[in-house]
Parts: C-alpha cells; structure tokens; sequence
C-alpha cells in the first residue's frame, strides 16, 4: 500500500483503544476513558499508526488514536495538563524546546520521558522527470532566506528568481519550494540543519555576532511565494511536485522511500540521502525522530508503557522491523539498548539547554 493509502487508512481506522488494560479500577481519577492519545509530528505519524495498528493486533483492542499537528502543535497539546482530554505521547521530528518542557512543567506536566525512536533526513525533491541539482548548503540560505546581502553588505529583500541567480551551476528553473509550516518540527530541522549552516558559509552572515540578529536573518524564509507552506501533509507536497512542473518539495526522508515511483531527491554537498548517510551522519540534513510520554499517565492510561515497549522493540524499531519497511533509519544496537532502559525506568528527562 502506497503511503497516500496508508495515511487515509490510518486516519479512517485508528479510533481510541477500547479499556484493555487490567486494574481499571484501580486507576487514579485522571484514568483516560478513550485510551492512548499521541500527537504531533506528521513524519512520525505513519510510524506511530503502523505501531497502533500492530499493538491492536496483539492486544485484542482498538488502536491507540494518532494525529497529525506538526511537532510544534503537538507538543503544545502534550503540554495542556494531565489527566482526561490530554495527549499521552507527543511525536516530534525534533528535540522539545527549553521553552515547551517549561510550558509542560507550569501545566502540571512535571515527568516527562524523551525516547529517541530513530533517524530521518529532510530531502529537498522533485518530480522524478525533473532536472537534477546539486545544492550547496549555502544555495539554501541564498534561495530562499527573506532577506540576504546585497551591496555593500546591507541586508535587501531576496531578488532571486531563478536557481541560477543564486548559484551559476544550477538550471535556470524558477525558485518555488513547497514546505511545512511553522508549526511543524520538518521546518524547524530544515531552519537548523539547512539554512542556518548555509548562512555561516557566507561571509556578511558569519561576521554577526548577534546571535538573535543572525538566527532573524537565517530562520525567516520568504514569503513571496517562493516557499509556500503547505500545511501538515507531507503526502500533499509529494502530489503537488507531479503537478507542478519545476517546483521542489521540502519533506522526510521516509515520504520519499515510499514514492520514489512519483518524485526523487537533489543532493546536499554531493551527498544523496539514503538509510546509510543519513544513520552516519554524512547527508548534512540528517536528523533524530523523537516521542515524548507522559509519565504521569503510565498506570493510568491503559496499556501505554505496552504501546511504548512495542514501539521501541526488535521486530519495530529493529534493524529489519516493520518501522524500517516504511522509511525510519534504525538506531545502532547499542541506541537502541539504551532508549529501552528509559523505557523500563521510565526515567524523566532533564529540561533542555
């Protein structure tokens, strides 16, 4: 099944997780009566319903219910308190911030357990009969930062147009890129690992030692309708690039595993992003998927810490699991190993630096 088919599917079938759990009884008053919620990133989201789908089979109940709001808006439901009506689990496709791990505390969300579930990459694609490029990072920052050096080294609205104003070696195809939103942590990462990197390489840019004036200029993208964001669906980017002749679409790596048929990847520095340079490190926009739970909810919400055990076992998470057969790049054994023990500890995470 395409990943179009699975998204719907997953949309359609996954309902809340029928009161499977043993001492209901027992269980303090804030016990979820619709069982497990998780929100948040949508790159995760087809990982954490391949799980719910899985941890239905093997349970005997329904699945856990999963939403696609973009890591941001996930986290920032996460965060809403404990107890009935709030998210168990948050999928993020980035790091919790300093300033959501504290929106959690000031709500009464104080135990928080962070598992690393494993790697992605960011890809910059396009239609599989479209030219190839070969960007430098700094053709990033250059193509599509609001604002870049012009002469003298004042800071002028980005006039480029075309790929090959921003860097010779590139066609002369016209800059239109379609992205997630603020809201989701595939556009954080790409701010982090894509133009900021490419914004050091230039010179004006480096000599900044402002650090919110350089993160300003290297975070804000333009608005022109270069970038478009195009909202929480990375399956909708896939479909517009086959429409659009020309354009480019900023989404996971894992959405590009399953339509490589439709749309292919430019290479970042001369590196193409595959399972192996993206788990070495070696493809620049190279980044760690993440699920936050509630450990407040673990003995009352029914079977989470079951949910999470799956999530992170050999035959999902695994080299080989089923996670793998649908885009995620397993951590090492040794990771793995590790995020299990948090997982039996169930050991609270510190607040973000």
């Amino acid at each position: 099944m395409n990943r179009t088919l699975f998204a719907a599917a997953s949309a359609i079938a996954l309902v809340a997780l029928a009161a499977c759990g043993d001492n209901q009884s027992a269980a303090p008053q804030g016990a979820r009566a619709g069982g497990i919620l998780a929100v948040g990133s949508s790159t995760v989201f087809p990982f954490a319903s391949r799980v719910a789908e899985n941890f239905a089979r093997t349970s005997g109940g329904a699945a856990p219910r999963v939403e696609s709001l973009g890591t941001g808006g996930g986290i920032q439901r996460f965060c809403e308190g404990v107890g009935p009506g709030t998210a168990d689990i948050a999928n993020a496709s980035r790091p919790m911030k300093k300033s959501e791990f504290e929106l959690c505390q000031k709500n009464g969300v104080t135990e928080i357990v962070e598992i690393k579930i494993g790697f992605d990459g960011i890809v910059i694609a396009t239609a599989r009969n479209g030219e190839a490029m070969n960007f430098r990072l700094q053709d990033l920052y250059l193509g599509l930062a609001k604002d870049v050096p012009g002469a003298g080294g004042a800071f002028v609205a980005n006039p480029a147009t075309t790929w090959n104003q921003v860097n010779p070696g590139l066609p002369a195809q016209r800059i239109q890129v379609y992205g997630p939103p603020p809201t989701s942590g595939t556009r954080d990462a790409f701010l982090e690992l894509g133009m900021a990197p490419g914004a050091k390489l230039i010179p004006t840019l480096a000599s900044i030692e402002d650090k919110d004036r350089f993160e300003a200029l290297a975070h804000t993208l333009r608005e022109d309708n270069a970038w478009i964001d195009s909202g929480e669906n990375d399956n909708a980017i896939v479909q517009t690039l086959t429409r659009t002749p020309g354009s480019l679409g900023v989404f996971g790596f894992s959405f590009l595993e399953q339509n490589m048929d439709t749309v292919k990847a430019e290479t970042i520095d001369g590196v193409a992003p595959s399972a192996a340079t993206i788990a070495d490190g070696s493809y620049p926009l190279a980044r760690s998927l993440y699920i936050y739970v509630k450990k407040q909810h673990i003995g009352v919400t029914p079977g989470l810490k079951e949910f999470v055990t799956e999530f992170m076992s050999d035959a999902a998470a695994g080299r080989g699991g089923y996670l793998q057969d649908r885009g995620l790049v397993p951590l090492p054994a040794d990771q793995l190993a590790a995020q299990r023990a948090v997982i039996a500890a169930m050991t609270p995470m510190a607040s973000p630096q």
